[in-house]
């Protein structure tokens, strides 16, 4: 595994953004729930106010009404009154009626006269609880412009979550792009195998690309051996086949017949004689059925491959 000290670093950065922007979305959450509850709150108050608000003019008006009604009255009562005293001022002079029933009358009209002005104050008051109430209507408005305001709120914490949203999107991104990083600073094996050669030591700086270990599957190992072309017809595909190794010779190792090379070419060089060296062969590779962790990568061996009706050759033990 490759040094991991500065992506662990950002991967921590990228956690904590991660936190902090959650715990925002969950602040924005909150208030978005606050701010529901006072606007409904301030809709039932602007609901309930405009109502009491109308009620009260209704009843101020009411009231209104009423004392209109009892000034009219009044009204009536002192002009009958005033008729009468007249009349009763006539009768006198002609010596009609009494002194007192004259003075009666004019007592009469004073007291209607005065029915009259209290009657006219109740209607002044009247009229003052009605323009009282109608300036509470004002009131409902007033409420209005607090809802206005919340649902103002309300819009500025909605785009507040969807701010927070992004940045919690975009830090899950920085955290995912961090661990990403750090696992490609692991270097995975694409099989299970056995080291073969290290190229790199730890530490070391090294180019995008440079090969770091080679790997060898012990348990896939073949031999590549040539066939000369005039022989190469009687072999076939998964025909048995056995190896033996220079360090154990005695002990052979069951194999079959896994390729055949299309084409013919000539003998590799490291044969030992010429005259073979010059002949056309044909390119085979026998895979190795056991000797799991014996046979290795390089090391020189020898094959023999049983052709249709042939029976094994005596093996000598030693070479």
């Amino acid at each position: 595994e490759l040094d991991d000290e500065q992506i662990r670093a950002r991967e921590g950065q990228a956690s904590a953004a991660v936190r902090q922007a959650e715990a925002r979305v969950r602040l924005a959450q909150h208030q978005i729930t606050v701010l529901n509850e006072q606007l409904q709150q301030s809709r039932f108050g602007v609901d309930q106010a405009r109502a009491d608000a109308q009620g009260r003019v209704s009843e101020a008006e009411g009231k209104l009404a009423a004392a209109e009604a009892q000034l009219a009255q009044a009204e009536a009562a002192h002009t009958q009154a005033k008729w009468d005293r007249e009349a009763m001022g006539r009768l006198f002079k002609r010596e009609l009626v009494a002194e007192q029933e004259a003075r009666r009358a004019e007592s009469a009209e004073d007291a209607q006269a005065a029915v009259v002005a209290a009657a006219r104050r109740q209607v002044e008051a009247a009229r003052g609880s009605l323009t009282a109430a109608q300036a509470n209507l004002l009131n409902p408005a007033i409420r209005s412009s607090q809802v206005a305001a919340v649902q103002g709120q309300l819009l500025q914490a909605e785009a507040d979550i969807a701010a927070a949203q992004a940045e919690a999107e975009r830090a899950r991104a920085s955290l995912e792009e961090a661990r990403a990083n750090r696992k490609d600073l692991r270097v995975i094996a694409p099989f299970t195998g056995t080291v073969a050669t290290r190229t790199a030591e730890p530490g070391e700086v090294i180019m995008a690309g440079t090969p770091v270990i080679t790997l060898v599957n012990l348990a896939e190992v073949y031999l590549r051996a040539f066939v000369p072309e005039g022989q190469i017809g009687r072999v076939r595909l998964s025909q048995a086949a056995r190896v033996y190794l220079d360090s154990d010779p005695a002990k052979p190792i069951d194999a079959y017949v896994l390729r055949i090379d299309p084409q013919a070419s000539f003998t590799p060089e490291n044969t030992y004689f010429r005259e073979d060296r010059v002949k056309q062969v044909i390119g085979v590779k026998l895979r190795l059925r056991g000797a799991v962790g014996f046979a290795k990568p390089g090391m020189p061996a020898d094959g023999e491959i049983l052709v249709d009706g042939a029976q094994w050759p005596p093996r000598p033990t030693h070479r």
